[in-house]
């Protein structure tokens, strides 16, 4: 029975987590939730995640939430070692880019798009200056290599690529950075590769 996926469309989380099980092969039951009516934040949804968040991911007994950490699950239990290794220093700089993703990306891109697309009530200010610092330091990373880390893709690419592609919805275009462009465009050739609105 295929893993079955809360999700909403228009969450660069959840499209992480469907963009992954596409790149793998792996079906998943996708199962829209009506965000604007708050059904994450109420039963049965909110048994499966007590944080009231999307998107959640039910593999028969096991239940995730957080897509940095439905991405790790996915790549040991279906992806194997090329999209996320178990060798200390591999795994580890797989690693730093999912805190990237939750962290700087989270809060640079994804909160200005937030502001933006969903009206959200937050220092837009503030995040498009964590986005720009983030992308520059993206872009000097991404200049002369293809992926993150390793060399290949991995879910570290994963993780970070949709709110940097998004970040147009949110007044931070990737105009300037032309490596990042370059690599969102090289995720998009990969075998399997499915899209959302936006990107």
């Amino acid at each position: 029975m295929a893993a079955k996926l809360y999700d909403l469309e228009l969450s660069g989380n959840c499209y992480k987590v469907r963009l992954f099980a596409s790149l793998l092969g792996v079906p998943l039951q996708i199962i829209p939730v009506d965000f604007l009516a708050g059904e994450h934040k109420r039963p049965p949804l909110s048994d499966l995640n007590p944080r009231g968040e999307i998107p959640i991911l039910q593999d028969g007994d096991v239940v995730l939430r957080d897509s940095q950490a439905i991405l790790v699950y996915m790549a040991r239990k279906w992806g194997g070692e090329n999209w996320l290794p178990t060798d200390a220093v591999g795994l580890s700089r797989v690693c730093e880019w999912l805190l990237t993703a939750e962290n700087e990306i989270a809060r640079g891109p994804g909160d200005a798009r937030l502001h933006d697309k969903f009206g959200y009530a937050l220092d837009v200010a503030a995040a498009r200056d964590k986005a720009q610092r983030i992308l520059a330091l993206m872009e000097t990373h991404l200049t002369g290599q293809s992926w993150l880390v390793l060399g290949r893709p991995t879910i570290a690419d994963i993780a970070c690529m949709p709110y940097v592609a998004l970040g147009h919805e949110g007044g931070v275009p990737l105009d300037n950075f032309p490596a990042i462009k370059a690599w969102v465009d090289r995720i998009k050739a990969l075998p399997g590769f499915i899209g959302m609105p936006a990107i």
